[in-house]
């Protein structure tokens, strides 16, 4: 660099030509990401597709940093420097550079996640296929997002001689160390196959419909090691991944998210039933959240007390809607037998016997 050896007729400093070098190194750095940004932005406006505005989103910060991080080590080759200034600056930019291609790889990541999401809408009405490889995305994203973290910390601890010695001193008690690491890790390497199995197996989904624990709620979140139940009064049921492997449950969307819902009222054995079913049919017809399949009014039990079982079965196209159809039915046939049929609403008998009745 022997334009740099003065300026003006004056010698320049070796660490100044250095700081000089690295600015340049790191100015057109700039420069280039600038202008891949503003070639991003472009395509976004000509083309509207989700990869380009989810790599703009993802990827400005991280590649702002990693190119003139990069040029900067390039730099280092024509610098002049002692060894204990080189060799530490060296280190850190590699460090460095390490780090950030890891996060560029996590949010690489994050944009096809984003292209699956938008292609696998789940905003539909028979979602099946859409949760089924969402849950596989989601699991396998964590997977390959903490395989990453990990293979990054090795990466850079090897890369101190001191941490290799250490290393190299460990692999003679390997064996012993085996033991105690998986008796240690036996309940964590149990969620994470599990998790496995129910990313592959798929026994839930997210956004299925679940009653666990007694309680009715959606799984909102499968992680490696836990599932979150969303409830539906918006509490969390937090519960291990290995749960849904070894307790049984009641899964609502397993093959479809159709439904059927169930209203019982119990009434007195003067009811007529065909005005029911008629009535039944009207209220089903006026009302969006019946899906048209199911319409069925029938006798189901009678009663010790005097009174029978009158079940109304109707269908809707997920849980959501089969709840709410439910309870508009209940409201409706209620007041249709109190207005058209009060004297066969539930009852309760007294006989009386008369005193002289054994004269």
């Amino acid at each position: 660099m022997h334009y740099l050896d003065n300026i003006f007729g004056y010698p320049v400093p070796l660490f100044l030509k250095n700081i000089i070098i690295g600015v340049v190194a790191i100015l057109i750095g700039i420069l280039l990401r600038f202008l891949i940004h503003k070639l991003f932005l472009l395509l976004s406006r000509w083309w509207d597709f989700i990869i380009i505005k989810s790599t703009i989103k993802h990827l400005r910060r991280p590649v702002a940093l990693f190119i003139p991080l990069l040029l900067l080590n390039s730099s280092l080759d024509i610098m002049v420097m002692p060894a204990g200034i080189r060799l530490p600056l060296d280190k850190a930019l590699e460090i460095a550079l390490t780090i950030n291609f890891a996060l560029i790889l996590v949010r690489l990541i994050n944009i096809l996640e984003d292209f699956f999401y938008l292609k696998y809408d789940l905003n539909k009405e028979n979602n099946l296929k859409e949760r089924k490889i969402r849950t596989q995305l989601q699991f396998v994203r964590k997977f390959i997002v903490s395989l990453i973290i990990l293979i990054t910390a090795a990466i850079i601890l090897l890369s101190f001689e001191s941490m290799r010695k250490i290393g190299a001193g460990l692999l003679t008690g390997v064996g012993i160390g085996g033991i105690i690491i998986g008796f240690a890790a036996q309940k964590s390497l149990g969620n994470l196959l599990a998790g496995f199995q129910i990313a592959f197996t798929q026994p839930i989904r997210i956004d299925d419909v679940l009653i666990v624990e007694g309680e009715w709620g959606k799984v909102e979140e499968i992680t490696l090691t836990y599932v979150v139940v969303n409830i539906w009064d918006q509490r969390r049921l937090i519960l291990p991944i290995t749960y849904f492997i070894e307790k049984p449950f009641q899964n609502w969307t397993r093959v479809s998210a159709d439904l059927l819902g169930t209203v019982f009222l119990y009434l007195d054995y003067t009811i007529p039933i065909e005005p029911l079913r008629q009535e039944m049919t009207r209220l089903l017809d006026l009302n969006p959240l019946w899906d048209k399949r199911v319409n069925v009014v029938q006798v189901t039990d009678s009663t010790k007390d005097g009174s029978i079982e009158v079940r109304f079965l109707m269908s809707a196209s997920n849980s959501s809607r089969a709840f709410d159809l439910r309870c508009n039915i209940r409201e409706a046939m209620i007041a249709f037998i109190q207005s058209n049929y009060p004297e066969s609403l539930p009852k309760k008998r007294l006989a009386f016997k008369d005193k002289f009745d054994n004269i």
